[in-house]
């Protein structure tokens, strides 16, 4: 497994962040709000997005491989009939896919998050035809609750997505 860090993000990030994000194999995963091509300018919106927002209600992190940010990974406390649910979600640099990073940042924030919010479940919405995300929440503990059939619509296909959920007495 690489040697990874999870750590706010800093105004100097953009430029690393374009660099990584910028790869349509990323994106094909994510929600439309995930732009492909992905530009220094939607990189420099991301960090001071992240920065403004603080953590009253979500955490934000840069993946910090190798010296500079890898991906990223978030919790978001929900809202409303919600408001005891957090949404995960999260992406990945695809040269640091299948070593075992991205299944450590998702227990290291999911156990922040349990201490940090009255929140009493973390779920996240991978699609159905990505098995790695998939394998990522599953070793992380999560459980598949779901799957919503045809229930998305990205680059003119529509695909089911998959519910996962962790409770807070379940985090290892």
């Amino acid at each position: 497994m690489s040697i990874f860090t999870l750590r706010p993000w800093q105004s100097g990030d953009a430029k690393a962040v374009a660099a990584a994000a910028d790869n349509p194999n990323i994106a094909a995963n994510l929600r439309n709000a995930f732009p492909s091509p992905y530009t220094l300018a939607d990189a420099e919106w991301f960090v001071n997005d992240c920065i403004a927002r603080g953590e009253a209600r979500q955490l934000s992190r840069a993946i910090i491989i190798g010296g500079k940010p890898a991906g990223s990974i978030s919790v978001c406390q929900k809202d409303d009939v919600y408001e005891k649910s957090a949404e995960l979600g999260y992406w990945l640099a695809e040269e640091h896919w299948g070593q075992g990073v991205m299944t450590g940042a998702v227990v290291e924030i999911c156990r922040e998050a349990f201490a940090r919010f009255a929140i009493l479940r973390i779920f996240a919405e991978p699609f159905a035809g990505n098995p790695g995300s998939r394998r990522v929440l599953e070793k992380a503990g999560f459980t598949l609750e779901g799957i919503m059939r045809n229930g998305v619509y990205k680059n003119g296909r529509v695909q089911s997505y998959c519910m996962y959920g962790l409770l807070r007495e379940e985090l290892r």
